[in-house]
């Protein structure tokens, strides 16, 4: 029997309505707590899930829960990248860099790295190269340590167990206990640091960039030389960061408040 165009419009529409539940949901759900919380009748919403999972939109997490699987996970950072957004991205950025004189770029959390999907580069002779597309370590880097600090204590924890944290720089910081005391000043201030934790020479800072939930989308960035700018002359830059964090915000439809939002 042929399916009716309302039916296909459904059937769509469910798919739909599964990969934004899956993508939002703050713990993996089932396909049976998916069926539940989308009222799909469990047959449709199992056969619904092994198609997108075989399509690699969605996988199965160690515990039966879904995830977002490697093709949605690409589509989405095409869609940051590339989105109708972008100009205007770029022209907050671009006066930001102007404005400190140093680096100034986003990053977003992918699997158990950051991913540097924007950026704007200072003009000066010494700088670090960094390009879009680069991963770096959640564990030593201030965008990284901005994302840890951000979630919730099961969620970080779960995701500190998988951490390879090993040292990387003359200050990483590979002691549990003291990196758990440095993510909870992060969450407490608000922002993030990078004191040559994973390249020598470097330091960095970071301010949240939120979405209409409050929650933590991005990470807005700098850093520079430590020749050139030392810490304490990065962070005089922070309230600059937060104005540029909440214009940013107000980009991406942001109802959070222009000084960075309200704290996790």
């Amino acid at each position: 029997m042929r399916s009716t165009p309302r039916e296909k419009g459904s059937s769509i529409t469910r798919v739909l309505e599964i990969i934004e539940a899956v993508a939002a949901a703050p713990q993996p759900l089932t396909p049976t707590a998916l069926a539940a919380k989308l009222d799909i009748p469990k047959a449709s919403a199992h056969r619904l899930v092994q198609t997108l999972e075989k399509e690699g939109f969605l996988q199965f997490g160690l515990r039966g829960g879904l995830l977002p699987g490697d093709r949605l996970h690409t589509t989405a950072i095409d869609v940051l990248r590339g989105g109708r957004h972008k100009a205007l991205r770029q022209a907050v950025l671009r006066q930001l860099s102007e404005s400190i004189g140093e680096t100034c770029g986003l990053a977003i959390p992918d699997g158990l790295d950051m991913l540097y999907f924007d950026r704007v580069q200072t003009n000066w002779p010494l700088q670090i190269n960094l390009p879009i597309g680069s991963h770096t370590p959640l564990w030593c880097t201030a965008s990284g340590k901005l994302y840890l600090a951000s979630l919730p204590e099961v969620q970080l924890e779960r995701v500190l167990r998988q951490l390879p944290i090993r040292r990387l720089a003359r200050n990483t910081v590979t002691d549990p206990s003291a990196l758990r005391d440095d993510l909870a000043r992060i969450r407490e201030e608000d922002l993030a640091t990078d004191s040559e934790e994973f390249i020598d020479g470097m330091v960095a800072c970071a301010v949240p960039v939120r979405d209409g939930r409050g929650e933590l989308s991005a990470c807005l960035f700098t850093h520079a030389p430590v020749i050139r700018c030392s810490m304490a002359q990065l962070l005089e830059f922070v309230p600059r960061l937060r104005s540029a964090a909440g214009e940013l915000e107000a980009i991406l439809g942001s109802q959070a408040t222009p000084d960075g939002g309200q704290s996790t």
